[in-house]
């Protein structure tokens, strides 16, 4: 069984949603709520939404959300119970031993078997290494400089010429298909049967932070597409939330980490003494990823290849570490393109100095927006200094875009106050185009529900958003509404329970949350309590919303019992059709006034 209703509300409640959730999202002030980047799908605009008084989150970029409790099961892939000890923790709550449902032990189970699959077919590959067969990945690595404790350490290994001679050998082992099969290791054809997903190439064990291994990385030899290959996102492996090297990287006692792009550099700078170095998995860096940085540190050092497409990563990756707080700085390997050549050629002494030497994020990007610009020409200099003045007015922090300014008017030699000024105008126009009218209805949104097209299911959760906005709203539509008139299923499931709560004067979206189990119903709970509203400017305006939105509620539920074919107990079905005509009448007069 689960832990009482008693205990995981007071874990809940001793863990403030915007506290717990800030050490992992920046998050910023907005009206009521706080905003920042989704860490659960890459955006550029901040969607992800923390209320403070409702204590539940929201995207409206992906539609996750839930309460504190569903954030930690989501973040750390943990099971419920998982979460309920993590926070407890956290908030210094001793807990009692809870029995484990059969569904919560059949998931724990699960993801403890994928975990052993992966474990022992990276001991696998890691003996395959050495063996005859496996020479040509053992010279791969040989030709990287790469020593046999570096290898043992990286747990590196090779994945054999093909056929099912993982599989195999898991299934020597005690592993049935089903295992093999969630833990990404096979691919299935009615022609092959089951076979290895990897094969012919040099393999990199990926681990959590907690040093399991949840998947692999394979790099080919000879020809062959993909050239890299990564496991499939599984129950225990989803490469937006985890680094390469991370393992690691999470215990230096440096000030920053290093980002950068693949297995290989992160493996030569950890060889080397650089044990601050991680890279992405196969993706591009995402706010998921800064999220997960900002947690060991609050600097980074980016490292891409010195190429076009290593100098676009970068550029990618500078506003997103700056919306998730870190401060970024880019290191130059010319004329090397990558951490692994420099190493080599250089040393880790020469490294160290081009590590201390990283150039601030903001004037690389100037630096590189230079090439497009001819700076010796007076209409070049004046269209090169607007786009800095742009890029300028982007920098929220007061005193922050007050020290660029001057940095930024000291390099190019131009008047400090003229450049404030072109700041100013350019923060003008951007503000400007952001204007629009205030009225009171939702705001268009891109929540994945499928019923985010019924206007009856809109016009509910309107209500029931309002309504958690506002308690004293619920006395004014408790004579027309009761909780059975809203849609069956989980909206009327927080209409019921919500309504209980507001007839005891209280309000709290997080603990209905917890009431169910589901980790979709979660987020389509959080969505019911997060309807996006703009502000009523006037009390006539926001008794005709009220209105409007009962009326549509009522009406709808009068037109279902309509079609039901049985009368209420006690009545005839005339006396019902009479019933519901007249409730439809009077609603054509309602008015409800606040």
């Amino acid at each position: 069984m689960r832990y009482s209703e008693d205990i995981i509300e007071n874990v809940r409640t001793s863990n403030d949603i915007v506290d717990v959730i800030g050490s992992y999202v920046r998050l910023k002030r907005s009206g009521a709520n706080y905003f920042g980047l989704c860490p659960f799908h890459n955006e550029k605009t901040g969607s992800f939404s923390v209320s403070p008084s409702k204590q539940i989150y929201h995207c409206f970029g992906c539609g996750e959300g839930g309460n504190v409790i569903s954030f930690i099961m989501k973040y750390e892939n943990y099971s419920f119970q998982e979460a309920i000890k993590y926070l407890a923790e956290k908030a210094g709550i001793a807990l009692p031993e809870a029995e484990e449902s059969e569904e919560e032990k059949k998931a724990a189970s699960l993801r403890a078997r994928i975990l052993d699959a992966n474990k022992t077919a990276a001991f696998y590959y890691y003996k395959k290494l050495y063996s005859e067969s496996g020479s040509i990945g053992l010279k791969y690595f040989r030709g990287r400089n790469l020593s046999d404790e570096t290898i043992k350490n990286f747990g590196l290994g090779f994945s054999g010429k093909g056929g099912a001679e993982v599989v195999n050998y898991l299934k020597s082992k005690g592993f049935d298909d089903h295992i093999i099969k969630e833990a990404g290791l096979c691919t299935i054809s009615e022609k092959y049967g089951m076979s290895d997903r990897f094969w012919n190439r040099v393999m990199f064990p990926i681990m959590d932070i907690n040093n399991h291994v949840i998947g692999f990385g394979g790099r080919v030899l000879g020809q062959g597409e993909p050239k890299y290959l990564n496991t499939a996102e599984t129950k225990v492996f989803d490469k937006s939330r985890n680094m390469y090297g991370l393992n690691v990287a999470r215990h230096s006692k440096k000030d920053y980490r290093i980002v950068c792009e693949g297995y290989i550099d992160v493996i030569s700078m950890h060889q080397a003494g650089f044990t601050e170095a991680v890279a992405s998995l196969g993706t591009a860096f995402t706010s998921g990823h800064a999220s997960l940085l900002r947690r060991y540190t609050k600097e980074v050092r980016l490292i891409y290849d010195s190429d076009a497409a290593g100098i676009k990563a970068a550029l990618r990756a500078i506003p997103i570490c700056d919306e998730a707080g870190l401060v970024a700085r880019v290191v130059d390997l010319s004329p090397h393109k990558d951490p692994d050549e420099f190493i080599n050629a250089l040393g880790a002494e020469e490294f160290q100095k081009r590590l201390d030497n990283a150039e601030n994020a903001f004037f690389f990007s100037l630096r590189i927006a230079e090439r497009d610009y001819n700076l010796n020409d007076p209409e070049g200099r004046t269209a090169f200094l607007s786009y800095a003045a742009s890029k300028l007015a982007d920098i929220e922090d007061e005193l922050k875009r007050e020290n660029y300014i001057s940095a930024v008017a000291a390099k190019y030699m131009t008047n400090e106050n003229t450049l404030k000024k072109a700041v100013v105008n350019e923060a003008v126009k951007k503000e400007g185009s952001s204007v629009r009218l205030r009225t009171y209805r939702q705001t268009e949104t891109k929540d994945k529900d499928p019923e985010s097209d019924n206007s009856t299911v809109n016009a509910e959760k309107y209500l029931l958003t309002w309504l958690t906005d506002d308690i004293s709203l619920y006395k004014e539509i408790s004579d027309y509404l009761d909780f059975e008139d809203f849609t069956e299923g989980v909206t009327r499931d927080c209409a019921r329970l919500l309504f209980a709560q507001l007839k005891e004067g209280k309000c709290e979206p997080a603990s209905i949350i917890d009431r169910f189990e589901d980790e979709e119903k979660h987020k389509k709970v959080a969505q019911i309590f997060s309807t996006k509203l703009d502000a009523v400017e006037s009390s006539e305006e926001k008794s005709r919303a009220l209105t409007d939105l009962v009326v549509k509620v009522k009406e709808a539920s009068l037109k279902r019992q309509a079609e039901q074919d049985s009368p209420d107990e006690g009545e005839s079905m005339l006396q019902k059709r009479i019933r519901i005509r007249k409730a439809m009448d009077e609603l054509k007069s309602l008015k409800i006034e606040i």
